[in-house]
């Protein structure tokens, strides 16, 4: 007889992810060799995006301050992306509680267009990572190595998923980031930020086809996304 597949309840659900999140504070003490260290994970929001800042963040977990309750309030880590709004919120709150510190460095469009967005990413995370004071024992990035970094770290492709101190990362980055997306919806509420906080979706592209764009996107792009998308670039002041 063929397997039948199993179903987890609600329950069973909370449970996998408790320990999934607690594979990720094992992760972060085992790659630092102790179960007592100060990591530190760094990670981004808002690279795809059309319109608003890059935000890069760096959250310091001290592991032998971390209590069980601790742990508890952060069982919910993950990739950001993975999280409802209402999860990341939430999760957010207890990250500044608990951390031992956190670091958030945004990037305008305007220095986005300037200096290119990979160039920001690098800059953003590494400024993240050297603002860490006292300096954490281990530092985990997501996925790049930081060559104008002056403090040692590592790179862990997927590292938002594997290490709870990057989760924490990815988890105040995109909070951070979409807050000032949704305070630009009173200033540009044609745009719907409120909503979308400007990655492209289909009523992003809607809006910028009907007004042009504003000074909150980001014009390097032109080249690529605004045209595959057949998207107008004329700004309100043009049309």
């Amino acid at each position: 007889m063929a397997a039948q597949p199993h179903r987890r309840s609600g329950r069973g659900v909370t449970r996998v992810a408790k320990a999934a999140v607690s594979e990720r504070f094992a992760f972060d003490c085992e790659t630092a060799g102790t179960e007592r260290a100060a990591v530190a994970g760094a990670d981004e929001a808002g690279r795809g995006c059309l319109a608003g800042p890059l935000a890069a963040a760096a959250v310091c977990l001290d592991y032998a301050a971390l209590d069980e309750a601790g742990r508890e309030a952060l069982s919910g880590l993950d990739d950001s992306k993975r999280l409802t709004r209402e999860r990341r919120e939430a999760l957010y709150a207890e990250i500044m509680r608990l951390a031992r510190q956190v670091v958030v460095v945004l990037y305008s469009p305007a220095v986005i267009d300037r200096d290119g967005l990979h160039r920001c990413n690098l800059r953003g995370l590494a400024r993240a990572v050297e603002r860490l004071d006292p300096a954490p024992d281990v530092v985990l990035v997501d996925g790049f190595r930081l060559p104008d970094c002056a403090r040692e770290h590592r790179a862990v492709v997927g590292g938002d998923h594997l290490s709870a101190a990057v989760a924490a990362a990815s988890v105040v980055a995109k909070v951070t980031r979409d807050r000032v997306m949704r305070g630009q919806h009173e200033r540009h509420p044609v745009y719907g930020f409120d909503s979308h906080v400007g990655y492209a979706t289909q009523s992003h592209h809607a809006a910028i086809c009907e007004h042009g764009v504003c000074e909150l996107h980001r014009l390097s792009f032109a080249s690529v996304a605004y045209q595959q998308l057949g998207l107008c670039l004329e700004t309100p002041a043009e049309r």
